[in-house]
């Protein structure tokens, strides 16, 4: 039987969660910090992937079309003189809005989950291939030049501050509590989702939706809701990556891209959306010792691994770690 509510676990692991956000960068090195730092933005765009295709099997296999639109969004409108928080805004608002497009022809079309998957794909090489030939100076937009495959540049951190206070520019501490403080909230907010009855109706719907809508549920608006707020949080996560990086190229639409945010979920297990984070942050780490070592075959890796857990390990680290602890105490020799 599902739980009904959250248990005192997910409250420890909240609290522990926001103590390390706030205590690592007394401890760890700068470059460490800002390593960190976009290893939970990805983190972030995983975790938007799982509330659609975990929590209502919406399989979106060119979410960085999100992330990547979020990420333009921020940085147009930053390099042109919009405050820092109304560009990220803007940037979620981005995402929000293609996703909501793209899942209004899909979900009032009656179209199958597998042609979403291809939709958003399509989308996203599209993307791809018409912010990759914008290298001339001519294409620009206000004072920000697109630069084609050089992308933006300069353009400027995040920046908080009071109504009527100048704001100040977030250094690497301030931007990876602020990251990592987002994170955790998206990541409650959907936890607590998950046991309302909005939640348990998407449940239902990746299940059988067919059932579903016999019960007398219109599933359509459920999954167009459910999937523009995942194209809203990847593209806050992409308006993040731009802040961080001060940079955005096209590269943030290329298939690789795509290809990887499939397989953070895919390793950390579906459903619960802490996988999504424990599966970027072991691919992301894997991905880095591999580079720091020399090896030619990173994505040769990444691509074996995606087989492995696809064969062997279907729900991913999370749910069997969750069910294994379950079923061990079970076969304990009594005293």
């Amino acid at each position: 039987m599902a739980p009904t509510r959250l248990s005192r676990t997910e409250f420890a692991i909240w609290v522990a969660a926001a103590v390390a956000v706030v205590g690592l960068p007394l401890l760890l090195p700068i470059f460490s910090i800002v390593q960190l730092t976009v290893f939970l933005i990805f983190c972030l765009l995983a975790v938007s992937l799982d509330l659609a295709w975990g929590l209502a099997g919406l399989l979106s296999f060119g979410h960085a079309a999100f992330f990547g639109v979020g990420g333009y969004a921020y940085g147009i409108l930053a390099v042109n003189g919009l405050a820092t928080p109304a560009a990220l805004l803007a940037g979620g608002i981005s995402g929000a809005l293609l996703a909501g497009i793209l899942g209004y022809v899909a979900f009032y079309g009656r179209v199958s989950t597998i042609f979403l998957a291809v939709m958003t794909l399509t989308v996203t090489l599209i993307l791809l291939q018409v912010m990759g030939s914008t290298a001339d100076p001519s294409y620009r937009i206000g004072s920000a030049v697109l630069g084609g495959y050089n992308g933006i540049t300069n353009i400027p951190s995040l920046a908080l501050g009071l109504p009527l206070l100048p704001s100040i520019e977030l250094g690497p501490a301030g931007f990876f509590r602020f990251v990592g403080g987002f994170l955790i909230v998206v990541l409650a907010l959907g936890r607590l989702m998950t046991f309302a009855p909005f939640g348990r109706i998407l449940a239902t719907i990746r299940e059988n939706e067919q059932r579903t809508e016999l019960s007398g549920y219109d599933v359509r608006w459920r999954k167009l809701a459910v999937f523009a707020a995942s194209g809203g949080i990847a593209g806050v996560a992409g308006g993040l990556f731009a802040s961080w990086g001060n940079f955005i190229n096209p590269e943030v639409f290329s298939l690789s891209q795509s290809a990887q945010v499939v397989i953070w979920v895919l390793v950390g297990g579906r459903g619960l959306l802490y996988g999504a984070v424990i599966g970027a942050l072991v691919v992301q780490a894997l991905t880095q010792y591999l580079g720091a070592i020399g090896t030619a075959y990173t994505a040769l890796v990444l691509g074996l691994l995606m087989v492995a857990f696809v064969l062997l390990l279907r729900e991913g680290l999370v749910p069997t770690f969750l069910r294994l602890s379950l079923i061990l105490p079970r076969h304990k020799t009594p005293a």
